[in-house]
């Protein structure tokens, strides 16, 4: 019986082969994985055809299935910006006395990078909740162990009970300014296969719950930009709907950590809420494109350096083949053409393409016959030198591609730090 590969299933059904790649992700499609490659039987592929399933089903079985348009929303979004330029010389990470009177609690705690963008800004941590044991050792060596913050840290499955009691004995007393998470964005991802019955589409739920249960001033929540198309932005409006239930009212916008001085095109769409009726604010960008900061003044201090395994910066070794190739290579392109983002040589003199988590081998130098190292992307990133990543090469790789980039987060963090003191000048609790 003949066997398919994904590109000869999609030719074959004159579908494309993201469709083919959705509904095998979606169990319409019966397909057997060996080594990272899908195989498709003939059987499969004939059911498939004849029944000519669509996704829509899925979609009236999925969590955002009901969701009504708010009062009043639009499809514009209703952001107020707000000028961080006076506060942005601050850096609680390199000085951790330089701190103002606000707390936070990072949920989907990943390495760090969000926590590490809000203590620069100068907030104290006062828990971390991340399931990788890598992303934890990482989290609690770079918070606990160097910067001496005396916080919750633990693997932990944010979806059990146990983190939602523990966190309430532990935190349930204290004022919590902040609750942050970016919440796991695999089934949202514009470059994944966007099946609406992921389960991980409904993490942001057991954020909800936390914030029910401590009930801070404000939350921010961090995911990709394709969230918000998926069901044609019924996944938003369903988010911002579920806060509101709960009281906080949420204000949502994309933000380009370009704007905020990171070396990187990185578009992330950031929702920020509050339950004191008073305004949300997101940050005013503080550059624009024609001086935005460059992938090589942000790299440039490691092109003579030699491989130091203590800081993250180790070598990938390769042919003699594959450093040609990757030496002739022009700038902004890929080296295999049907991966835009990968095996990709980003620009000297521009911010680097987005650094994503899939383990490496995809950001080649633009000067040197390699791959970038972890620490090299670390800075592209906009992580502090000091920030040590542990775990395997392939797990540190993970960990920054998964990040936010703290300069992203210290914007953020400023610009909530302004409206919390708004609130406090009112008295509002």
């Amino acid at each position: 019986m003949k066997i398919f590969t994904i590109e000869e299933a999609a030719s074959k059904t004159n579908r494309s082969q993201k469709t083919i790649r959705r509904h095998i992700h979606a169990k319409t499609l019966k397909a057997d994985k060996l080594q990272n490659t899908y195989r498709i039987h003939q059987k499969d592929l004939d059911i498939w055809i004849k029944t000519n399933p669509n996704l829509e089903h899925l979609a009236k079985k999925s969590i955002f299935n009901k969701v009504e348009l708010l009062e009043g929303m639009t499809r514009e979004d209703k952001v107020n910006y707000i000028d961080i330029s006076d506060s942005w010389k601050r850096d609680g990470w390199k000085d951790t006395k330089c701190k103002n009177a606000y707390n936070f609690i990072d949920l989907f705690a990943g390495a760090g990078g969000l926590s590490c963008g809000l203590v620069m800004a100068g907030f104290t941590p006062l828990a971390s909740v991340e399931i990788l044991p890598s992303a934890v050792d990482t989290y609690r060596y770079n918070f606990v162990e160097r910067k001496g913050f005396k916080e919750l840290v633990e693997t932990r499955d944010i979806r059990t009970k146990q983190v939602k009691d523990e966190l309430k004995t532990n935190l349930g007393d204290k004022e919590i300014d902040l609750i942050v998470g970016g919440f796991p964005c695999q089934g949202f991802s514009m470059a994944g296969s966007r099946v609406v019955t992921d389960d991980r589409n409904s993490l942001y739920l057991e954020m909800r719950k936390i914030v029910d249960l401590l009930r801070p001033k404000f939350v921010v929540m961090e995911n990709v930009e394709g969230l918000r198309s998926m069901l044609n932005g019924k996944v938003e409006e369903k988010i911002i709907s579920d806060f509101k239930e709960i009281g906080y009212e949420i204000n949502v916008t994309t933000l380009n950590a370009a704007d905020y001085c990171v070396p990187q095109l990185r578009k992330r769409v950031i929702f920020i809420g509050n339950r004191l009726g008073i305004k949300n604010f997101h940050p005013e960008p503080l550059l624009s494109e024609k001086n935005y900061e460059t992938l090589g003044n942000a790299i440039r201090k490691y092109m003579d350096e030699k491989e130091n395994v203590s800081k993250n910066h180790k070598f990938t070794k390769h042919s003699d083949l594959m450093k040609k190739r990757m030496m002739d290579l022009e700038e902004g392109k890929s080296l295999y053409g049907n991966y835009s983002d990968a095996w990709k040589k980003s620009p000297w003199d521009k911010p680097s393409c987005t650094i994503k988590e899939n383990h490496g081998g995809v950001n080649i130098h633009p000067k040197l016959p390699r791959v970038l190292t972890a620490r090299e992307l670390a800075t592209l990133q906009s992580f502090p030198e000091d920030f040590i990543f542990k775990g395997s090469k392939k797990w540190q790789l993970v960990q920054i591609g998964n990040a936010v980039p703290p300069l992203l987060g210290k914007a953020i963090g400023l610009a909530v730090e302004k409206a919390i003191k708004i609130s406090d000048i009112k008295n509002v609790k």
